[in-house]
């Protein structure tokens, strides 16, 4: 018999009088479905358990990536699913009577109807903070954790943190939970409820015929699926197989499950560029496949690991694949980055700018010592140590430089964009608004300030003034707060009428993208210059080195 402890320093299960933390109980079921006789299997058990990869092979690696990852927000959105010359698909799921049906075709189309429920349902979470990006709110879930408050990172729009939705399972422990975190200071938390009288149901039409279900499972015998979205009008081919679930939003993901190697296929082409360099192509390729594995855990929540856009790595399929990638691909097979054992943060951007950041310039959490602030340059442009960008002078000096810089010469390595004070105020109020900002019926920006800099130049605080009262946006939320802005590195000018009335700003800067870890820019010009995958990517992550995928190399420490 086991029973639930819940107190400040977390939730604890008592057995046989002994006390397990969550942890603990997670491996005891966990061995519970190993053969306890084995000693062997047992310790390959505890070493998946612990994130420790056994004789792990790059072809042996299967990803849950969310190819489609709303569907259902629309009544009109549709999929056609198909298979491809000379194959036929299975299509195997419950239908509404919970009758298991397996049914083959060469296409079927995968729509949307609103089932009335029997009676109105509460959907509710309890939101306790929300983000621009992964990175911070993984750090945030962690300082809740730290105060005994079980939590799951999703991403409904924005990224969020939730209370775990199975621990604070009805309305009275949601409101005492909050109502609890609101007496001891904490405001942001906010329950998100509505009333449900319908709900999305998937509707599979297949053989001219009609089947309501909640999950799908395709697969052809060639493990090749085209998909066309009609909402987007795009049209893919997909390896390995596809599975239609619903997800924590009260709508559906359409998952593809696809080996590790194929799906670097869909990835490296669209990331780098179907004519990059050959050691570039190599550099991301491993970079791509570490940071894959890495992040298997960002889409927990919604039972995948991946998605498929610039908020993982932008996956497109096997529908335009590139002969110099799949080269690539095929002679860095197993290769990964790591950092003492550890798989790294494979944080990569378009373009640096002239200078990479540290990974806290740009999110909340720990530092990574393998992501530094470095001049992207193999030239003597910019002495770092003697010229901190932390000052505002010197920055503008830095951002004054355009010759010697690996990204010399490409289109965002330096840019100029003014917007007026009209368009900052749309886009300050609709970012306020989105959050229930108690600023957010604000009617003008009065001045907007730089308050801090990383000595990478990154803003880590921008004051903005309103005629309501004064906001502060730290790090990345300055990119989610303004159009203009194409990366955290640049300065403000203000821009005045004729009568000396402030009428804008212009946003001064280079770069695209966070700027952390390698520029994919950058690798073409040290590529061009002869330098080895190894080279570029000890450049851009010092301190990290390249092995084979195997025994003792752990994927992801979390908070280990």
């Amino acid at each position: 018999m086991v029973s639930v402890q819940v107190s400040g320093s977390g939730t604890k299960f008592l057995h046989n009088n002994s006390v397990f933390t969550e942890h603990h109980l997670s491996l005891f079921l966990f061995f519970m479905q190993c053969n306890p006789i084995l000693l062997t299997l047992a310790a390959v058990c505890f070493s998946l358990a612990s994130g420790v990869s056994s004789a792990v092979k790059a072809n042996d690696i299967e990803l849950k990536v969310g190819i489609v990852q709303r569907f259902g927000e629309e009544e009109k959105d549709k999929l056609s699913i198909d298979a491809p010359s000379g194959d036929t698909l299975t299509f195997r799921f419950l239908d509404d009577n919970s009758k298991p049906q397996s049914l083959q075709a060469k296409t079927a189309a995968i729509g949307i109807t609103k089932k009335t429920l029997a009676a109105p349902v509460l959907e509710e979470r309890l939101v306790l903070s929300e983000h621009s990006t992964f990175e911070t709110a993984e750090d945030s879930a962690n300082q809740w954790k730290a105060l005994g408050i079980q939590v799951e990172v999703t991403q409904p729009e924005r990224w969020q943190v939730w209370a775990k939705r199975d621990i604070y399972a009805s309305p009275v422990v949601r409101r005492w939970l909050l109502e609890s975190l609101k007496a001891k200071g904490y405001n942001l938390p906010r329950l998100d409820s509505s009333v449900m009288s319908t709900k999305p149901q998937t509707v599979l039409m297949v053989n001219g015929q009609r089947y309501l279900t909640n999950s799908l499972e395709i697969t052809g015998q060639k493990n090749l699926i085209q998909v066309a979205d009609t909402s987007e009008k795009s049209q893919r081919l997909y390896g390995g197989s596809l599975k239609l679930q619903p997800n924590a939003y009260g709508t559906y993901t359409l998952v593809n499950n696809v080996p590790l190697e194929v799906y670097l296929r869909g990835v490296v082409p669209h990331e780098i560029g179907r004519n990059a360099p050959e050691n570039a192509a190599k550099a991301q390729t491993i970079i791509a496949r570490t940071y894959a594995l890495r992040n298997l855990r960002r889409f927990e929540a919604d039972n995948y690991q991946l998605c498929a856009n610039t908020h993982c790595q932008v996956y497109f399929g096997l529908k335009d694949t590139s002969p110099q990638a799949d080269r690539a691909i095929a002679e860095t097979k197993g290769l990964v980055l790591t950092y003492q054992n550890e798989l790294v943060d494979a944080l990569y951007s378009s373009t640096t700018g002239g200078i990479t950041a540290k990974f806290t310039d740009v999110w909340n959490g720990e530092e990574r010592p393998y992501l530094k602030a470095i001049i992207d340059s193999s030239e003597n442009v910019w002495n770092l140590s003697q010229q901190s960008l932390e000052n505002e002078a010197d920055f503008r000096k830095f951002i004054a430089l355009n010759k010697g810089f690996n990204e010399s010469g490409r289109r965002v390595f330096r840019w100029r964009y003014e917007s007026s004070l009209e368009a900052l105020n749309k886009d300050i109020r609709t970012y306020l608004s989105n959050r229930k900002h108690p600023l957010a019926n604000f009617k003008t920006i009065l001045n907007m300030q730089v308050v801090k800099r990383s000595p990478s130049g990154r803003i880590l605080l921008l004051r903005v003034e309103t005629d309501k009262g004064v906001l502060e946006l730290a790090k990345n939320e300055v990119r989610s707060a303004f159009s203009a802005p194409r990366s955290t590195l640049f300065y403000l000018d203000p821009l005045y009428d004729d009568k000396k009335n402030l009428k804008g700003f212009a946003f001064i800067g280079g770069g695209l993208g966070h700027g952390v870890g390698m520029s994919q820019y950058g690798s073409y010009k040290l590529a061009q210059l002869g330098w080895s995958p190894e080279k570029i990517l000890s450049f851009y992550y010092p301190g990290a080195k390249m092995q084979l995928l195997g025994n003792q190399i752990v994927f992801w420490r979390g908070n280990q």
